[in-house]
């Protein structure tokens, strides 16, 4: 037989055998991927033997692999999780704009347009090499070789000598999609329970303002990480010297949160909910549920409930289901300087704001409010500094910052460069938070500052779950927080064990309110 006859079928082959060689995740070279892939021969000698009848669900069944494939291994880069198709296809959305802020929207939309036409290009090609193969025919002798080659896989699939990693990859995936629907069962029970709907004396013995304050990205490897920590650490000590000087008193612990790499709201709805939230399908089931939010429970205390947040940039409906009085996202902020490409505004004006807009005093009511914080996010590029507060203004003050240093297209390339801005990042976020706390010593609010999830574990060499938590305000209400686990100071003990993040509605309500303890 002629060469010129032999390489289309040899392609086509090649083709048809590239989906199930495709890895999981990602990794270094080419060690995850799959070059023996059982199920190849059976296929081949399917579609010889069917002809044109299969020819369609094969390639639908190949296509959809490889961009199941795909979409883990992205997943994997940039949340440390695998992809959950019943829960995950919300996140496309999210991913995009944050694509956007990181590379620019031209670069952004290359990718897209990039990724849109090789999935088309992969089906064009599959569609060609099934047709081929299902046109072939080959006579007995070469069904016969096919037939062998799949009777020895087969066998050496059940000696354990080779594994079927693909098949064995979309039974894992149909298994993971039904435990999803039938957890999400289970989940609407858990949410309509709430030992809290009835209670009296909530939070009555907090007499202040309640900050609970994200720090994005803020995990424990800003403890643990040498290139971390050699950072981190020592700005925690002098902060908790100066505050100890002021006369607040301390606490902190670690925190296990639902998610890592990113899907900041995931934790921010874990925590008030106090459920456990792991994937935008169970945060959809929680905001649907009704179950009472923790700011739910504070403005039935009495508590006027805000929200700060200025990564909020488009329409937020859910957001009359956390339990807000008021929602402050980044355009109610008031920010005229520039853009930190992806950051809309610095943490420290973000804090001025809080002060400005809503604790000047013209409400009588305390107020109770998540601030989330983002100068931590990625891109990580550029960093602010901390500036004379005073000077913040209507954040104009910032400009030169937001214009430093190369852009996040260049950055990026360079991963420890990338792992250097993060390290600054959160350098720049903690300074922020805590000059706050030191600037508002003689009459301090109760702040709970907490990371929302760890950086992915690319950028955090770790990992963990693990955030931090700290407490700091007065000493008789931080002393409520020992029962938790917590020690003194900013800087837990090594071994200090995380508890999980759906817990700490419920501590929180627990230990500051009137009821009795349970």
């Amino acid at each position: 037989m002629s060469a010129g006859r032999i390489l289309p079928p040899l392609l086509a082959a090649g083709l048809l055998w590239l989906p199930f060689a495709m890895p999981l995740r990602p990794g270094p070279g080419l060690g995850q991927w799959f070059p023996l892939a059982p199920e190849w021969p059976a296929l081949l000698l399917a579609l010889a033997l069917a002809g044109r009848w299969l020819r369609l669900p094969v390639v639908v069944l190949l296509l959809a692999l490889a961009a199941h494939k795909l979409a883990d291994i992205a997943m994997h880069s940039a949340l440390a999780r695998g992809f959950n198709l019943r829960a995950d296809l919300p996140l496309i959305e999210a991913g995009l704009r944050l694509l956007a802020g990181s590379v620019g929207m031209m670069a952004s939309l290359g990718l897209v347009v990039l990724a849109v036409a090789s999935l088309a290009g992969l089906a064009v090609l599959l569609w060609w090499a099934a047709g081929l193969w299902s046109r072939i025919g080959g006579g007995w002798r070469l069904r016969g070789v096919l037939a062998a080659l799949s009777l020895a896989s087969l066998v050496l699939v059940q000696m354990g000598a080779i594994r079927a990693e693909s098949t064995l990859y979309a039974q894992s995936r149909v298994a993971l999609f039904a435990d999803t629907q039938r957890a999400l069962a289970g989940f609407a029970q858990e949410a309509a329970h709430d030992p809290f709907l009835s209670a009296t004396g909530l939070l009555e013995r907090i007499d202040r303002d309640v900050l609970l304050i994200f720090v994005e990205s803020y995990g424990r490897t800003s403890f643990d990480t040498p290139l971390y920590a050699e950072t981190h650490l020592p700005l925690l000590e002098q902060a908790e010297a100066r505050l100890a000087e002021a006369g607040l008193s301390m606490r902190s612990g670690f925190v296990a949160a639902p998610t890592r790499g990113g899907q900041s709201w995931l934790s921010h709805g874990t925590l008030s909910k106090g459920m456990w939230i792991a994937d935008q399908t169970r945060y959809r089931a929680a905001l649907a549920s009704g179950r009472q939010s923790l700011f739910h429970h504070a403005a039935r205390a009495g508590f006027h409930t805000a929200a700060v947040m200025p990564a909020i940039t488009l329409p937020w409906p859910e957001s009359s289901r956390m339990g807000f009085q008021t929602v402050l996202e980044a355009a109610d902020l008031g920010y005229q300087g520039l853009p930190f490409n992806w950051v809309t505004m610095p943490d420290q004006f973000t804090l001025a704001a809080l002060d400005r807009l809503l604790r000047d005093g013209r409400d009588p009511r305390r107020l109770f409010a998540q601030v989330a914080l983002i100068s931590s996010h990625a891109p990580w590029v550029p960093v602010p500094r901390l500036i004379d507060w005073n000077l913040v203004g209507d954040g104009s003050v910032f400009n030169d910052m937001a214009q430093e240093g190369d852009p996040p297209s260049v950055v990026w390339r360079d991963r420890d460069r990338v792992r250097d801005q993060y390290r600054q990042a959160v350098a720049y976020s903690l300074e922020v938070v805590m000059d706050y706390a030191l600037r508002h010593a003689e009459d301090p609010p109760l702040m709970l500052v907490i990371g929302d999830h760890q950086a992915a574990p690319r950028i955090a060499l770790d990992e963990r779950p693990d955030v931090a938590l700290h407490v700091i305000g007065p000493k008789a209400l931080v002393a409520e927080t020992a029962a938790w686990g917590l020690t003194p100071g900013l800087i837990p003990p090594p071994d200090s064990e995380a508890f999980p993040m759906d817990r700490l509605r419920d501590m929180i309500l627990d230990s500051f309110s009137g009821r009795p303890r349970s």
